[in-house]
Parts: structure tokens; C-alpha cells; sequence
């Protein structure tokens, strides 16, 4: 069965526009390359992957597609623009030329101000990806979720998904926070295109989780988005927070066990093949 991983970071803190990342934190503040994860990838059967943008710079951009150039198995780069500088549009087009750009992801689960991506300034962001064929990652919280609604209803043609099934925190554990995000989530699945990955989802657990503990969430994803329109991701190396790259891979394979097999062909490959067009 071909495996793809949908979601990847590289970095080296040393760039210095890395601002989210804790300078002490001995898991993140430290370099990563192709190096550090041809082993793991090897061990999962992954030929190809998505790598995204960490860093709200275009210099950050350029910096993971000339990785991409000499790294084969990365198949897309997901990167970034600045939504408030309309100018940024020739940025956009001129790494729209590049065969592995795919799209971008605006770091909005930083920012903050909530109602960003609604505002009237930013719209021709959109508009643009929309022109050039491009994608959107939305990265959001379960706060976003309405906004994000909004947003995908008023841009039917935008090429979206939603990155780390919105971060449901699964750590509070409560069931009308539960509630509240599967209502969210459930609405952006009926009512819109986008398509979701599965990731993220041991980062937002407490350190004792288990496979018992993510699977209402995984379940409830699977079920609104269908197969055809959910895609795997390690979310590496941000899931060492919690877990190795095998062990979330192990975990993610339980979690869709009770799939067929196309349908489990279909999450750990095709949809992100679909979707990122490679």
C-alpha cells in the first residue's frame, strides 16, 4: 500500500524567524532536515511527502523549496505570504512557477485578532490562490471554526483543508467541548469542499494518552469528511512532543483499521495526492 505523509516540518532554528518556538525546548529549538527523517520514512513505507511552512516568512518559503529541489521524496511545499501587503501577489505568482510550490498557510492560530481572515484587506489573498490554482492549509483552533466557515462559504472554489483536524483539545477532555467541536467541524464538512488531515491530534492529548483516548476524534472526522476527503500526516517533528514518527504512525493505522482497504488507501495516500496534485 502506497503511503504518503501529508503534513512535515523542516527547519534550523538558527534562520532566527522561527518566533513560536521556545529557544530551551530540547524536542523543537534544533535543527531538522531530510537527513533526520529518511530513516523513519524508510521504516513507514513513505515514499512521498508534503512539507509545510513553520515560519511567516517568504525567505522561510524559498528556504524549504530549495530543500525540495534536492530532496525527492518531498513532492509539495506548502508556504507563505503576506496576506496585509497586496503587492505580495507578485511573490505569489513567482512561486507559482516552481513545481513543488502547491499553496499557502497564513499562521492564524497565532495571530491576534480571531476575525483576521475575514477582513476586507486580506481578500484578494484568496481571490488570488483561487486565480492560480493554489491551496489553503487552515491553521486554526476550535475558536476558528465559525470564522473558518464563513470564510470557505464566501470562497466556494478555494482549494482548502484543514490542518491538524482544527486542534480539538482533547487534553480538556470534556464533552461539551467535544460538543462544540465536532458541531464546528461537522459544519465545515457539509457545507464545504475542504478536506482535513489527520494530524496533530497526540500534540493536543495529555503525555498519558492512548489510541482509546484519540479515537472519538479520528472516528468523528473520518465519518464527516469521509475517506475520499481525509489525508495522513506526522505532523513531524512536532509529534516528538508526545510520540516518535512510528508510534503515531502505528497509532494512525489502529485508528483506521476498521476502514476497507481502498478507504485506508485512500487516507494514507490518495487524498493528499488529490489534493496537492502530484
Amino acid at each position: 500500500m502506497a503511503r504518503v505523509d501529508a503534513h512535515h516540518h523542516f527547519w534550523n532554528p538558527a534562520r532566527g524567524d522561527y518566533g513560536w518556538m521556545p529557544q530551551d525546548d530540547p524536542i523543537l529549538a534544533k535543527p531538522y532536515g531530510p537527513s533526520d527523517m529518511s530513516q523513519v520514512l524508510e521504516d513507514a513505507g513513505v515514499s512521498q511527502t508534503v512539507l509545510v511552512q513553520a515560519a511567516p516568512t517568504v525567505h522561510e518559503t524559498e528556504y524549504l523549496l530549495g530543500i525540495a529541489d534536492a530532496c525527492p521524496s518531498v513532492a509539495k511545499v506548502v508556504g507563505w505570504i503576506d496576506f496585509e501587503d497586496r503587492t505580495s501577489i507578485e511573490t505569489l505568482r513567482r512561486l507559482a512557477q516552481h513545481p513543488k510550490f502547491s499553496g499557502v498557510r497564513p499562521m492564524i492560530q497565532d495571530l491576534p485578532d480571531d476575525d483576521w481572515m475575514l477582513r476586507p484587506d486580506i481578500q484578494w489573498a484568496y481571490e488570488a490562490l483561487i486565480d492560480l490554482n493554489l491551496t489553503f492549509d487552515c491553521l486554526g483552533l476550535p475558536r476558528h471554526l465559525a470564522n473558518f466557515h464563513t470564510l470557505l462559504s464566501r470562497h466556494p472554489e478555494l482549494r482548502a483543508v484543514i490542518d491538524h483536524c482544527m486542534k480539538p483539545q482533547i487534553r480538556d477532555g470534556s464533552d461539551t467541548h467535544f460538543k462544540m467541536w465536532a458541531e464546528g467541524l461537522g459544519r465545515l464538512a457539509e457545507d464545504t469542499g475542504a478536506f482535513c488531515k489527520l494530524s496533530g491530534l497526540v500534540t493536543e492529548a495529555d503525555t498519558d494518552f492512548s489510541v482509546a483516548t484519540l479515537k472519538p476524534y479520528s472516528d468523528f472526522v473520518i465519518e464527516a469528511f469521509g475517506a475520499t476527503r481525509v489525508m495522513w500526516g506526522s505532523d513531524w517533528p512536532v509529534v516528538r512532543l508526545r510520540a516518535e514518527y512510528s508510534q503515531w504512525y502505528d497509532m494512525s493505522t489502529e485508528l483506521t483499521a476498521h476502514l476497507s482497504a481502498p478507504e485506508q488507501e485512500q487516507i494514507f495516500a490518495g487524498s493528499a495526492r488529490q489534493f496537492y496534485d502530484f
